[in-house]
């Protein structure tokens, strides 16, 4: 096995199907088809069903996805170090991200990094559980994962930083800002109000339907799986948005007011990585996540959590 055919392989993945890989590739599509059968007869098995046109991944396929990233990142970090003898620093970096860390604190840790990897591609990827970026990891699709939780993760075989506390805020909505002046609001203080939430599932959806056990007569107006559009709804009147602290400073730049929801819940943010086996992007990037945690720390004090 070569590694021109997991390249092959990963490309009919990601580009979901023959002709866009080959397309990508800048080869015909029979010397692509002809690449990923002689990848079948090696491995003695089928890596995808074809449909139709569509390309479907078999089971077998789906287990070789993960290694055969692996064997493709370890190629170009190979590539990588022997180009950084010549002072050239490249590569890829595979990240997934849950939405809300996906804002902060990923944007500051990017920007963070690119500023010392000028050359590293970095591509993200999203998730909406942490379960997602927990399999992801551990599979090897990705080196690098941000997830969110209402408990600390903990994961057996995986390194795991915790990064920041978040704690839950209320966008305001501005046409129904009727709260009273003042940085924080009581869950009650949401009876009456109308709330965008998200899916089931997520902490903010928790709070919500906690405040709706407990007798808030609060409504729930929309919910929103693509959380992109939050912001949007929020200042289209359409109501009250319950999300983690990561928004406040959108939100702030869109005009809108924010409010410390109490008792406060909190979305504690960690990074997770493979415990081995990671490239030099990788290693750098965990290096700017533990600056993150050792600038949050300095900014809360020695008394104060973080977040």
């Amino acid at each position: 096995m070569d590694t021109r055919k997991l390249k092959y392989f990963l490309a009919v993945v990601d580009h979901d199907g023959f002709n866009r890989a080959a397309e990508h590739l800048l080869i015909a599509q029979p010397s692509l088809s002809q690449t990923i059968a002689g990848l079948e007869k090696d491995l003695g098995v089928p890596l995808f069903h074809r449909i139709g046109r569509r390309a479907v991944l078999s089971e077998a396929g789906k287990e070789l996805v993960g290694p055969a990233r692996l064997v493709m990142r370890d190629l170009d970090a190979a590539q990588s170090a022997v180009q950084a003898l010549r002072g050239v620093r490249s590569g890829r970096l595979d990240i997934i991200t849950m939405p809300s860390p996906g804002i902060e604190p990923l944007t500051s840790m990017i920007a963070g990094f690119t500023r010392s990897h000028t050359s590293v591609l970095l591509n993200v990827s999203a998730a909406f559980t942490p379960e997602e970026v927990i399999e992801s990891v551990r599979s090897g699709s990705t080196e690098i994962g941000l997830a969110g939780s209402p408990t600390p993760i903990r994961v057996p075989g995986v390194d795991v930083l915790e990064l920041e506390r978040q704690p839950l805020i209320l966008i305001v909505n501005p046409q129904a800002d009727t709260f009273k002046p003042g940085p924080a609001i009581q869950r009650e203080d949401l009876g009456g109000h109308r709330l965008i939430a998200s899916q089931r599932g997520s902490l903010m959806r928790w709070l919500v339907e906690d405040a709706l056990a407990h007798g808030v007569n609060t409504e729930i107006v929309v919910e929103v799986a693509h959380r992109t559009s939050i912001l949007p709804l929020v200042l289209a009147g359409v109501g009250h948005a319950v999300m983690p602290s990561s928004w406040a400073p959108l939100a702030h730049r869109s005009g809108l007011r924010t409010l410390l929801i109490e008792p406060v819940s909190y979305l504690e943010v960690a990074i997770l990585s493979r415990k081995e086996d990671l490239t030099p992007a990788a290693r750098a990037f965990l290096k700017v996540a533990d600056l993150h945690v050792a600038a949050a720390e300095s900014k809360a004090g020695p008394n104060q959590s973080i977040g």
